[in-house]
């Protein structure tokens, strides 16, 4: 049974930065794509960033591209995604999901953000980010 478990949140202030942690178990690690959403009260799902494991390949939403850093440590299962000179207007549950690709070396990493929930594998039940100004 694939599990996921995030940890890392916590309070910062505007400009700070946290480094969050995805750990997965149960999955063979290369043959997943792990994406990062957050989920704000009362707004839609917003994909962060994502990340394949097997080749390093990345893609990030365009208003985190240039601050957040996304990375895998494949011998700990773990996907980590760093938080960099947040924003006010970016706290909310941050949780990762993976997607099984088993090795497609055609499928889009950038189109990974804007599938469904429902199209994921799993997902992790989120670690809880705020931000002060």
């Amino acid at each position: 049974q694939v599990q996921l478990v995030e940890s890392g949140g916590g309070l910062v202030q505007s400009g700070q930065s946290l480094r969050l942690s995805c750990e997965a178990s149960g999955l063979h690690f290369r043959d997943y794509i792990v994406a990062w959403f957050r989920q704000a009260p009362r707004t839609e799902r917003e994909g962060v960033s994502c990340i394949r494991p097997s080749n390093g390949d990345t893609y990030f939403a365009t208003t985190v591209k240039d601050r957040f850093i996304i990375s895998a440590d494949i011998a700990k299962k773990t996907v980590y995604l760093d938080l960099n000179y947040l924003k006010p207007e970016e706290p909310g549950l941050y949780y990762c999901a993976v997607l099984l690709i088993l090795g497609n070396g055609n499928i889009n990493i950038a189109t990974i953000l804007s599938r469904h929930d429902t199209e994921f594998d799993a997902r992790g039940q989120g670690t809880q980010v705020t931000v002060s100004s």
